[in-house]
Parts: structure tokens; C-alpha cells; sequence
């Protein structure tokens, strides 16, 4: 796998000198891996379509061919249109194309096993993500995290025969891909009925992404570990939600307020607001089936941003608010790297009662690319503190954590700090006395920012009270 990687990503650096940057180049090896897997597994594509016609080509008569060839499968239905739905060549040197196109026919891809392609693929994804930047990083979401949040919630296809999984803000499928590897662990590679399988594999996943790109990849990752998931290309939180419903959500919302500004209009919205984060979770309750549960992955300054109280009020009234992650600063180096971020679970039916916290980031060095970067070990004692039961109903106990990172905070205690879950800090951070394990200072200008931003969100509501005579209005608490 790894030498598939580095052969492939080498070749990527000669082809920014022809203008192919790292998404457009991940975007090429997706349509031409997937005409090479085809080809090996002599699925039927349209005349003239196939990997031959490509592979026996060379100069302008490949790059011409390539370009007929996109048009002609874009057009086409199915998952195959799905994937190649508005593709174009990025190739103006027939040369690199031909490089390109020869690295790829070296493999027998379907000879390797389904894992080690894929992998292979996401290798490919995550140095984009990690060098780019304004690649793929604004849609990847680390593996280390994804896989933990997944095991917590159990994401079983096979407990009942209509068990669906989604992901509103699907990017490149990180989510679906890992509660699909966990099912595969969990049956020992996959010893699952066949026809049991058959729905998982076409009736189980599902997504929505706002940007054909990483739609276009989290179709061809999925493809590439044997799921035919169902991602429509959309705005989530911008368009009136469709009929499906789910029992698991598992979702990293785009960070951010790009695009914000007016609040959708939706009527299973009861708060009206621009902050996208705060309608994704609506969104998720919307979507979310009775007595089914979501991890959404939402930014420190979401929660306690204008209105935030007033949308977890809504959650611990409809569901339960059973857990909260606190993740160590740093964990989307180096794709967001001052960001601060916590990971809500939360299950659809009972009402709050207390909400467990875990703060996996006081006293904990922050994460960086090379010298510290985010292991498994991060999360082994919050999973252990969760306990066995995705809906968090696990007996739990403030011991389960030998360094008193593990609390739980009645509703009352909740409501009187009016829903803003960021309050709750009880570890004595050492690092603020200490100058040389001070936060880097894009991570510092990020927290003053969001401190910032939360005593401007405070003045507002005094202003508002002040504009109302004094009185509470709008929700507010006087």
C-alpha cells in the first residue's frame, strides 16, 4: 500500500508544474481507477469507454479520447453517472496523462484485497488534505477520531432490517467508510449472510454533500470497499430535508461561517439562525429516527455562540444528552489547526437527565504533525469511561478516569448556565502557567478570537434587553 502511495503522490508533484493541483489531481486518479477496476472486473461501461480505449491511446489522441470519454460516462445512470457526473480532464500534456494513466494499469487492483486499495486511495486523500489544505482538508476529518466516535456508537447494520447510517456532511465518506470497517471487524472480515449483505452493501449508507468534488470521492471510496452508499449532492441544512429518516448519524459539520449570513427557512427549524453548525444539528434532529443516536463533531465556539443555548435546550427536551468529548487541541492539524472542537453524542427519544463530560484536552500536549500527532491512546480511557452501550446508558462512575476527566453535570446545573456546555471546566490548566508549553500562536489568536466573539454575543443580549426596556425578549433570561 504504501509503495502504491508514494508512487502515485510522486507523480502528483510533476503534475503542479502542468497546473493539476492536489484536488484535481485525486479527482483524475478517481476516474481512471475506477475504468482500470472495471476493466478488471469486466463491468459493462459504455462502447468506447473502456480502460483499453484509454490505456492503448497516446498524445492528442488520448487527451482527446479522455475528454470524450468523461462526457460520454457523466451522461450515463446510475452509480457510474453518480461518479463521473460534470467530470473534466485537468490534462493539457498528453505526456502526464499517459504517465499517469500507465502508473495506475501497473496494479491489479482487484487482485489486492479491498482494504489495501482503499487505503491506498485514502493515503492519497490524506496527504492532499494534510499538504493542500485548501484541498481536501476543509472535508477530511482524522481517522483517529472518526474510528473512536464510531465505536462508541455501534454502528450495526444487522440489528434490524431497515438500519440506516448518514452522514449530512458526507465529504469524502471518512464516516461511512469507518462504520463500514467496524462492521467488517465486528463479523471477522465480513462472515455476514449474503443476502443480509446484499443490504448493507446497497440499502445501509447514506450521505449529502454540498460540493460535487469530494461527493464525486466519497462515492469512489465507498466503491472502492464494495458499498454502493446513496450521497445526494445538496445542501443540507439549506433545502427541506427529504423522507429518510436514520438510526445513526455520525457527522463533522464544515467548520466555519462561510456562506452564513441568513438563516434557512425551514419549518422544522424552531430556532431561526445563520450559524450553519447550530442547523446542522437541527438538521440531525430532523433526521434522526425515533430512538436512534448521533455524534456530531462541533467547534468550542459553537457552543457557546449566539443561540447555542437555545438549540441544546432543544436537544436535551428531545433526546438524550447523554456525552460530551472535550478533544485535545490541535486534533485537525494540520488541516484546522487552531480550532478547539468537541463531539456531542446524543440519542433521539428520552429527555436529559445529566450529561457525562470528558475533557481529553486540559493538560494534554497539544497535537502537531510530526512530534505529537493523535493516536488511539487519546481516546482509550474516554471509551472506556463510555462504556459498551452506544446509547450511553452504561453505569458509569466519575473513577473511570484516574485523572478526574470524567464528570457528570445534572440538567438543573445545565439549565442554570443556560445550555452553554463550554462552561464546564474542572481541571486546573497547567499550561497557563507555564511559558514554554504555551499554545502556538495561531491556536492563541484562535481561542482570542472565540473570546471575543463570546463577549460580543453577551453584549448583544444586553443590548437587546436594554432596546426591550429592560425586559427579556426573544428567549432571552433576564
Amino acid at each position: 500500500m504504501s509503495d502504491i502511495v508514494q508512487k502515485l503522490w510522486g507523480f502528483c508533484h510533476t503534475l503542479r508544474h502542468d497546473g493539476i493541483d492536489y484536488g484535481d489531481y485525486i479527482e483524475q486518479i478517481t476516474y481512471l481507477l475506477f475504468l482500470k477496476m472495471a476493466d478488471e472486473r469486466e463491468v459493462e461501461v459504455p462502447k468506447g469507454c473502456s480502460w483499453p480505449t484509454i490505456r492503448d491511446r497516446s498524445g492528442t489522441d488520448l487527451t482527446d479520447h479522455y475528454i470524450d470519454v468523461l462526457r460520454k460516462l457523466g451522461k450515463t445512470t446510475g452509480m457510474l453517472g453518480d461518479i463521473f457526473a460534470g467530470a473534466q480532464s485537468r490534462f493539457s500534456n498528453p505526456v502526464n496523462l499517459k504517465k499517469l494513466v500507465s502508473l495506475i494499469d501497473e496494479t491489479e487492483w482487484t487482485s489486492l484485497d479491498v482494504d489495501v486499495k482503499a487505503q491506498a486511495y485514502e493515503g492519497l486523500l490524506e496527504k492532499a488534505a494534510a499538504e493542500g489544505k485548501k484541498g481536501a482538508g476543509q472535508y477530511f476529518t482524522p481517522r483517529i477520531l472518526i474510528q473512536s466516535a464510531v465505536r462508541c456508537m455501534k454502528p450495526d447494520p444487522r440489528s434490524t432490517r431497515d438500519f440506516t447510517i448518514c452522514d449530512p456532511a458526507v465529504g469524502t465518506g471518512g464516516f461511512l467508510v469507518a462504520a463500514y470497517e467496524w462492521l467488517k471487524d465486528e463479523t471477522s472480515g465480513g462472515a455476514i449472510d449474503r443476502n443480509v449483505m446484499k443490504r448493507i452493501r446497497s440499502k445501509t449508507y447514506f450521505g449529502q454533500e454540498l460540493v460535487p468534488r469530494p461527493r464525486r470521492m466519497a462515492l469512489m471510496n465507498l466503491y472502492l470497499h464494495g458499498i454502493e452508499p446513496q450521497i445526494r449532492l445538496g445542501d443540507s441544512v439549506g433545502e427541506p430535508p427529504a423522507a429518510d429518516r436514520f438510526d445513526v448519524i455520525l457527522t463533522n459539520p464544515p467548520f466555519g461561517t462561510k456562506g452564513a449570513g441568513q438563516s434557512p427557512e425551514r419549518d422544522d427549524f424552531t430556532i431561526s439562525t445563520s450559524n450553519k453548525q447550530l442547523n446542522f444539528v437541527q438538521h440531525v434532529l430532523t433526521i434522526l429516527k425515533p430512538g436512534g443516536r448521533a455524534a456530531v463533531v462541533l467547534p468550542d465556539n459553537v457552543l457557546f455562540a449566539d443561540q447555542a443555548g437555545e438549540v441544546l435546550k432543544i436537544v436535551a427536551e428531545d433526546c438524550d444528552l447523554h456525552t460530551v468529548l472535550r478533544l485535545p487541541r490541535g486534533t485537525f492539524t494540520p488541516y484546522s489547526q487552531g480550532v478547539k472542537a468537541n463531539v456531542l453524542f446524543f440519542s433521539k427519544g428520552p429527555t436529559t437527565e445529566k450529561t457525562w463530560i470528558y475533557d481529553a484536552r486540559t493538560n494534554v500536549p497539544g497535537i502537531t504533525k510530526k512530534d505529537r500527532p493523535l493516536t488511539k491512546e487519546h481516546f482509550r480511557e474516554f471509551e472506556k469511561c463510555f462504556g459498551p452501550d452506544p446509547n450511553g446508558r452504561t453505569k458509569r462512575k466519575k473513577s473511570d478516569s484516574k485523572q478526574d476527566r470524567w464528570r457528570s453535570f445534572k440538567i438543573a446545573e445545565i439549565k442554570e448556565r443556560d445550555f452553554k456546555l463550554d462552561g464546564f471546566k474542572w481541571l486546573r490548566d497547567d499550561s497557563l502557567e507555564d511559558a514554554d508549553d504555551l499554545p502556538e500562536p495561531e491556536e492563541l489568536a484562535t481561542e482570542a478570537i472565540s473570546e471575543l466573539e463570546e463577549a460580543v454575543a453577551e453584549l448583544n443580549k444586553v443590548l437587546g434587553l436594554l432596546e426591550n426596556g429592560g425586559r427579556a425578549g426573544n428567549g432571552a433570561q433576564a
